[in-house]
C-alpha cells in the first residue's frame, strides 16, 4: 500500500521521455493543417452564410447579455447572464494568461493576429453552436435541460447512424477532456500559483481547492450559475484593470506592439545571432491552436451552457453566447498579448505563466505584478474547473444516464485534489488531443446542420425585424 505522505512524490515523477515524444507527435498530427483549416474554414463559411452577423449584431448581443440579462417566460435552469458566465468560467482560464504567452513564445508576435482571426470567425461558430444547442435540447430525468453537440449531432443529422456515431464520439472525448484541460491542469496551475505566493504546500492548496469546488458543483448547474455570475465578472475586471494599467504606463510602446503583431503575422522573422526566429506557419499554428484553446469556438462546449438558459428563442441565446468569444479572445487575450509585447518581455526567452508574470512585473510599479498574475491565474483556473465540471457531467449523462452524475461529481472533486501534486506534461498533451478530437465531430455537424442555423436566424429576424423585442 502507498503511504499517503509519499503520494506527492509519486505523482510528481517525470513521465517517460519516449511517451512524451509519442504523445507530442499525436498532438501535432491532430492539430495539423487539416484541422486548422477546418476550424477556420468553418468559421469563415458560417460568417459568410450569416452575412457577418457577429459584426452586425454585436452591440445588440452585448446589450442582451449585460443589460437585459434575463428573459421572461423562457424554459431553462439558469438566466441568460448565468449561462454566459458559466461558459466564460470555462473559457476564461489559463489560456488567457498561459495560452497567449505560449502562442507568442512559440509563434512570435504574429500569433496574436491569428488568435484574433480565430476569435472573429469563431464568434459565428459559437453562435451556430448555441442556436443548435437550444434548438435540440431535451429535458432529462431530473427535469433539467440538457443540450450540446451530443444532442444536435444525433437528432439533427439524419444520415443513417452518422449522427449517433458523431454524438457518441464527441461525448466520449469531452468526458475525458473534462478531467484533463477542465480539471487536472487547472488544479495544478492553481496549486503552483498559490504555493509560490503563500508558501503553502501544493497538496494543501489542492485539498482546499477541491473543497471549494465541491461546495459549488455538488449543487448542480443552478449553484454553478449563481456563483459564476458574481465570481467571473469580478475576476475579469481585476485582471483587465491590471493589464490596462500596464498599457497606460507603457502607452508609448503600444503602437509598436500592434505593428509587431501585423508584421510578424505575414512576414515572420528570421533568426539572427542568438535571436529566435519565427515563421508565418509557426505564427498561424500557434495562434489558431491557442485561440481555440482559449475561446473553445468549434469545440461545441459553449452550446452545453447555452442549452441550460431560460429562453424561448435559440437565436436570442446564441447572440448572447457569441459574446463569450468576443470577451475571451478579442478583449482579454488582446490585453495579455499587448502587455507582453509592449513591455519587451517576449524577447526574454520565457514561456507560459513566467512570460506573463515578467510582463506584469516589468510593466507595473513595485513588486506586486508577479503576485497579481499568480492570483489571477488561480482565479481563472478555478473558474475553468467549475465550467468544465458541468460540461463533463452533461456528456457523461448523455452516455450513461443521470445515475452517473453524483459519482462523477465526487470523482471530479477527488481528481481536483490529486492533480495539484501530479506531473502533468502528459495530461497537457492528452488534453490538446482531446480538444482536437472533440472539434472534429462538432465541426462536421455544424457544416451539415448549417442550413438549420440559417433558417432559424432568418425566421427570428423576419418575425422581429431589425430591432427584436427584448422581453
Amino acid at each position: 500500500m502507498i503511504r499517503f505522505a509519499g503520494l506527492p512524490a509519486l505523482l510528481s515523477q517525470t513521465v517517460d521521455g519516449g511517451l512524451l515524444e509519442r504523445m507530442t507527435a499525436v498532438r501535432d498530427a491532430v492539430w495539423g493543417v487539416p484541422l486548422i483549416l477546418l476550424l477556420v474554414g468553418t468559421g469563415v463559411y458560417l460568417t459568410l452564410l450569416l452575412r457577418g452577423l457577429q459584426f452586425r449584431k454585436l452591440a445588440h448581443a452585448l446589450y442582451l447579455a449585460f443589460v437585459k440579462r434575463t428573459e421572461e417566460g423562457g424554459e431553462g435552469d439558469i438566466s441568460h447572464f448565468q449561462a454566459l458566465m458559466t461558459a466564460l468560467a470555462a473559457t476564461v482560464g489559463t489560456g488567457n494568461i498561459v495560452g497567449v504567452a505560449t502562442a507568442i513564445s512559440a509563434g512570435g508576435p504574429g500569433a496574436l493576429f491569428w488568435m484574433w482571426v480565430t476569435g472573429l470567425v469563431g464568434m459565428a461558430t459559437k453562435y451556430s453552436e448555441a442556436v443548435l444547442g437550444v434548438r435540440f435540447r431535451e429535458t432529462d430525468a431530473r427535469g433539467e435541460k440538457s443540450g450540446g453537440p451530443m444532442y444536435y449531432l444525433e437528432n439533427g443529422i439524419r444520415w443513417g447512424r452518422l449522427g449517433r456515431v458523431l454524438a457518441v464520439s464527441f461525448a466520449l472525448f469531452a468526458t475525458i477532456a473534462a478531467f484533463g484541460i477542465g480539471n487536472g491542469v487547472q488544479s495544478n496551475s492553481v496549486a503552483e500559483a498559490v504555493s509560490n505566493v503563500t508558501g503553502f504546500s501544493r497538496l494543501t492548496v489542492g485539498l482546499v481547492t477541491a473543497f471549494l469546488v465541491a461546495t459549488v458543483i455538488l449543487g448542480g448547474v443552478r449553484s454553478i450559475g449563481r456563483f459564476t455570475a458574481v465570481f467571473v465578472p469580478s475576476m475579469i475586471l481585476l485582471y483587465m484593470a491590471a493589464a490596462g494599467l500596464i498599457l497606460v504606463l507603457n502607452r508609448a510602446h503600444v503602437p509598436d506592439a500592434f505593428r509587431l503583431v501585423f508584421e510578424h503575422a505575414f512576414s515572420g522573422r528570421a533568426a539572427a545571432g542568438g535571436a529566435v526566429g519565427y515563421t508565418i506557419g509557426q505564427a498561424l499554428r500557434s495562434g489558431v491552436s491557442r485561440g481555440v484553446f482559449s475561446n473553445e469556438s468549434g469545440l461545441g462546449t459553449g452550446a452545453i451552457a447555452a442549452a441550460a438558459a431560460q429562453t424561448r428563442e435559440p437565436v436570442r441565446q446564441a447572440l448572447i453566447s457569441m459574446t463569450q468569444t468576443f470577451i475571451d479572445t478579442l478583449v482579454i487575450c488582446t490585453f495579455t498579448g499587448i502587455a507582453i509585447l509592449s513591455t519587451g518581455a517576449w524577447q526574454m526567452g520565457l514561456d507560459g505563466a513566467s512570460l506573463t508574470q515578467q510582463a506584469f512585473s516589468t510593466g507595473l510599479p513595485g513588486e506586486w505584478g508577479h503576485n497579481l498574475v499568480a492570483i489571477c491565474l488561480s482565479f481563472f483556473a478555478f473558474s475553468t474547473i467549475l465550467g468544465w465540471s458541468y460540461y463533463g457531467e452533461r456528456n457523461l449523462e448523455y452516455l450513461v444516464g443521470v445515475k452517473a452524475i453524483l459519482p462523477y461529481r465526487l470523482l471530479f472533486v477527488v481528481v481536483t485534489a490529486v492533480a495539484a501534486v501530479a506531473q502533468l506534461d502528459i495530461v497537457w498533451l492528452v488534453s490538446d488531443v482531446m480538444n482536437g478530437l472533440m472539434a472534429l465531430p462538432n465541426l462536421i455537424g455544424l457544416l451539415l446542420l448549417s442550413g438549420i442555423v440559417f433558417r432559424e436566424t432568418r425566421a427570428y429576424f423576419n418575425r422581429f425585424g431589425k430591432a427584436p423585442p427584448l422581453s
